[in-house]
């Protein structure tokens, strides 16, 4: 009988580029997800997908019931309030319903850092997760592991943003910090292979690519691939957090994660330990062919994960416990001749580098706003021009749901007093015509939520009329083409 192999985090970085490979094997795999329709489309119809909460443990005994391994790939970096004692409540949830259902080994995965050294509360987190994992009684086999190298990587992504758009870097401390970058195809090949992993021990593996480089080498590296020039300029100041306003100026990051993730990079993250070599058959790529391999596939990832599909990556508008005072929509609807696909063509495609299809300065403002305020921002855009699907980031909204030539909803993240939604329906009107219905909607959180909506109607009124009107004139378009 096949192995049944439990992954967490699969709507995540590493666990959507973890589970394409254990489908690929002769394994039964079973993924969670507290959304489990944020799945959908993104594995195979041989994968289980299950409904549970790493701090559910009712969700979790049903989750890991039958399961033989389990990979733990949950983190709380983009998370408000204490992350650490987040991660704790999970791990020690998970541990203890792994062991209540028999689950003969853990896979996990950490981050690399030398614990004499002091280790930054992210670094800290990622090994005290480790050793709450092992704590259960159930055996972990644990990898700790550096920057990841992989379009779509939250490292990779910020060395990209900051590389292609700034001619002159004023580069603070911790770009000269050392590091061990590690190849995503490597890391995976790690992962996949300690299910073969003989013994029932637990054991702690680090794990990187032949090169110790900084952050500041990567850089130059990116640069010299691209054939940019560049000009980095040390200075010995510019602190963690405002390291971290810089980064949401210009990167895809915003305030909260970038500042968790310069944090923890005071720290060196280099391998001391030569175990992994000896008993894995991985023979990580060297940073050059990660670099390359990352630049070939960053500008066409279809299918391929990114940081920011993780739910933690968001920011959600409001207060989840505050009960709206009141419910707002705007609704409005064109009907246009066009087939479905055609109508609905200029929604699926609404976002990223084809706009708003109105009022982009405005856009882009709104965006700028909420970067100051430590929100997403627009910097995220969208994964694919052409196709989209649940879960995934798009501007400063998250895909909520998504059916072809049909429904598009989209929940904000941008930092507002309440939950805002914006969704899209296409619906046949007749033999050779559809309506489009745009809806606007908005749970106000009291006072400020009220001040919130009403003083922008005006303003919300002209960009929700004039961007109707222009979707339906490009599906009108579409629909004389075909």
């Amino acid at each position: 009988m096949a192995v049944s192999v439990l992954v967490t985090g699969g709507t995540g970085y590493v666990g959507g580029r973890l589970i394409p490979s254990l489908e690929q094997r002769d394994v039964r795999v079973r993924a969670i997800a507290r959304r489990p329709e944020r799945l959908k489309g993104r594995v195979a119809d041989t994968t289980e997908v299950v409904q549970a909460d790493a701090l559910d443990p009712a969700s979790l005994d049903r989750a890991l019931a039958g399961v033989d391994a389990a990979y733990y790939l949950v983190h709380s970096m983009g998370a408000r309030g204490d992350f650490a004692e987040i991660d704790r409540q999970a791990a020690r949830a998970f541990g203890q319903a792994a062991r209540r259902a028999g689950v003969r080994r853990i896979i996990y995965l950490g981050g690399l850092g030398d614990t004499a050294a002091g280790l930054s509360p992210h670094l800290r987190s990622r090994q005290e997760t480790g050793e709450i994992l092992r704590a259960s009684g159930v055996p972990v086999v644990e990898f700790r592991a550096s920057i990841v190298i992989g379009s779509g990587s939250l490292s990779f992504e910020m060395i990209r943003a900051l590389t292609e758009r700034l001619p002159v870097m004023i580069c603070p401390r911790w770009v000269a910090i050392e590091a061990q970058p590690i190849a995503i195809d490597d890391l995976v090949a790690y992962l996949v292979e300690a299910l073969d992993l003989p013994g029932t021990e637990s054991r702690v593996f680090e794990i990187g690519g032949p090169d110790v480089v900084s952050y500041g080498g990567i850089m130059r590296e990116y640069a010299r691939q691209r054939g940019l020039r560049r000009l980095m300029i040390p200075v010995p100041l510019l602190t963690p957090h405002l390291s971290s306003l810089w980064l949401g100026l210009v990167t895809p990051l915003y305030a909260r994660v970038g500042r968790k993730l310069i944090g923890s990079i005071r720290n060196a993250t280099v391998v001391r330990s030569p175990d992994a070599r000896s008993v894995f058959g991985v023979r990580p790529r060297g940073l050059p062919e990660a670099i390359a391999r990352a630049i070939a596939s960053a500008d066409s990832p279809r299918g391929a994960s990114r940081w920011s599909d993780a739910r933690s990556s968001g920011v959600a508008g409001g207060s989840r416990d505050i009960a709206p005072a009141r419910r707002f929509s705007d609704v409005r609807a064109r009907t246009v001749a066009a087939s479905p696909a055609a109508a609905f063509a200029p929604v699926r495609r609404i976002g990223g580098d084809t706009g708003w299809y109105c009022c982009n300065l405005l856009w882009k403002a709104r965006g700028t706003l909420d970067l100051l305020a430590g929100g997403v921002g627009m910097r995220r855009g969208r994964r694919d021009p052409e196709t989209i699907r649940v879960g995934e980031p798009l501007d400063f909204w998250r895909v909520e749901a998504f059916e072809p030539d049909r429904l598009l909803r989209l929940e904000a993240e941008m930092k507002v007093p309440g939950r805002a939604w914006l969704q899209f329906d296409v619906e046949p009107a007749g033999t050779s015509a559809c309506r489009i219905t745009q809806t606007a909607t908005f749970e106000a959180s009291g006072v400020p939520g009220l001040l919130y909506w009403y003083g922008l109607l005006p303003i919300h009124r002209v960009i929700f009329a004039r961007m109707l009107r222009a979707i339906a004139r490009r599906a009108q378009d579409a629909g004389r083409t075909t």
